[in-house]
């Protein structure tokens, strides 16, 4: 079995589940029924850092949500797989889009319909409050719960596992 930087070494797409791990999970409607889902700031420049360093993110959503359109549009994140409750074929169609293999796949997830995913990826990734099945088969358990930064926490772990995370700093550094 490779050890994790072999594994990390190979990533080059971060799969995200959205309620649970880009949001705490909280589904909240307005008196009008809009449906208002909150997003963390850090989550949203970690991907952009993720992106900067020439990766890609996708995201399978058993949920629909316009406000997910929205914050993987602001984040120029594709394929947005919404409405799939299942997910492994949803995780085919997004391989089958991009041209990679499931060993090129980091995966985040925080409770059961995510499994079959994160068993199939190169590397899992649970969220520090995700089920205990899934924190049971991660390589990964983020130090923060999902909705808090837990995304931006996961490619911190990735990119200093790949070797790019002080490049990374440095471009801000000056």
């Amino acid at each position: 079995m490779p050890d994790l930087a072999e594994r990390a070494a190979k990533i080059e797409l971060l799969l995200l589940d959205v309620d649970g791990v880009l949001t705490d999970g909280s589904i909240v409607y307005t008196d009008a029924g809009a449906e208002i889902k909150r997003f963390h700031v850090r989550d949203g420049s970690g991907l952009k850092l993720w992106q900067n360093s020439g990766k890609r993110a996708a995201i399978v959503s058993g949920r629909s949500s316009k406000a997910v359109e929205r914050r993987a549009a602001e984040l120029g994140i594709a394929p947005v797989l919404q409405g799939r409750h299942e997910k492994l074929p949803a995780f085919e169609a997004v391989l089958a889009e991009t041209g990679l293999r499931p060993e090129q796949v980091c995966a985040i997830g925080d409770d059961l319909p995510d499994v079959p995913v994160l068993k199939r990826v190169g590397l899992a990734i649970a969220v520090a409050d995700a089920c205990p099945e899934l924190r049971a088969i991660a390589h990964y358990v983020t130090a923060v719960p999902g909705g808090h930064g837990a995304v931006r926490d996961a490619i911190e772990w990735l990119l200093k596992l790949q070797g790019v995370w002080d490049e990374v700093v440095g471009r801000f550094a000056g």
